[in-house]
């Protein structure tokens, strides 16, 4: 038996057939109204064809990245680079079609995938960055270092991209408090210390894997964090914008994008998966809290 603590995502297809009755594409070519708010249990490779062009403020995109992996019971293989690059090239080319002019687009990847996605994106967006996350957990290796990094990258279809910086400001402690003419320079005192607000880095170390005892926790193999979304959608979208996710997994996008006032198209041809992530659109009607952000500030990972 789980323990009474634990809250991962456990729902079926058949326990909720009115939620597996909801992931069904519509026939016919897909316009904003006919994906918008939607999980579409599909191949993007399948559906992508039939979008409409410009569709989307803001794509996150998390492929499978080039290993061996079993999601729901359907395979990725590990390829050769060649093949996975072929792999890349289709989806971005769909992807970017979909695109808003000023639209913005993040992928992640593992550092081994990282060096072919990066080279796939640069010949076809302008590259704004490379984010580095750490994952705070990873296997050891015995003749390797322990992989606990990912990588974001950011990229823009051209200069007239969206970024909100002090969307996604970092609240940190202040270890050596600074005064001119007396006052607080750059901090402000709280009943919980000293903080101020910083510009954040392409270096993230306050994500939290998702694991048993949160609430947006699944089963999904590679589930991204919420904290970790949020703080793409906040910095490369408005309120109202259109936000896609090609491979939606357990539906962290759509599930942030809700909480957060976007619109969302997600698509994912798992139809278990596409079932978790109805139920955490449903759970997002009366619960708007991402864990690790209070009061619209990102807290560092062992303040919550």
């Amino acid at each position: 038996m789980p323990s009474p603590r634990n809250k991962t995502l456990h729902i079926t297809p058949e326990d909720a057939p009115e939620l597996a009755a909801l992931c069904a594409v519509p026939e016919g070519p897909l316009d904003e109204a006919a994906v918008e708010n939607r999980v579409l249990c599909g191949d993007f490779f399948d559906l992508a064809p039939r979008m409409a062009e410009g569709l989307f403020d803001l794509v996150v995109a998390d492929p499978p990245y080039n290993l061996t992996k079993d999601f729901g019971g359907e395979a990725f293989k590990k390829t050769d680079a060649d093949s996975y690059e072929a792999f890349t090239e289709r989806w971005v080319t769909e992807v970017r079609r979909l695109m808003k002019p000023g639209a913005s687009l993040y992928v992640c990847c593992d550092w081994e995938s990282s060096l072919i996605v990066g080279s796939v994106l640069q010949r076809h967006f302008t590259v704004r960055n490379r984010i580095t996350w750490q994952r705070e957990k990873g296997r050891g290796a015995k003749r390797n270092w322990k992989n606990a990094m990912e990588d974001i990258w950011f990229c823009t279809l051209g200069d007239g991209y969206r970024f909100h910086l002090d969307a996604v400001k970092v609240r940190k402690k202040v270890l050596a408090p600074y005064r001119e003419n007396g006052e607080a320079k750059d901090w402000q005192e709280t009943a919980d210390g000293r903080y101020r607000l910083t510009c954040p880095s392409n270096f993230w170390d306050d994500i939290t894997v998702p694991f048993w005892s949160m609430a947006e926790n699944t089963a999904h193999p590679t589930q991204k964090p919420e904290k970790l979304y949020a703080k793409l959608v906040l910095a490369s979208s408005d309120e109202n914008d259109l936000i896609l996710d090609p491979f939606g997994g357990s539906g962290t996008a759509a599930a942030v994008a809700k909480k957060l006032g976007r619109r969302f198209t997600v698509v994912e041809k798992n139809r278990q998966y596409c079932v978790w992530a109805l139920d955490r659109l449903r759970r997002a009607e009366t619960d708007k809290t991402v864990q690790g952000m209070k009061d619209g500030v990102f807290l560092p990972r062992n303040e919550y």
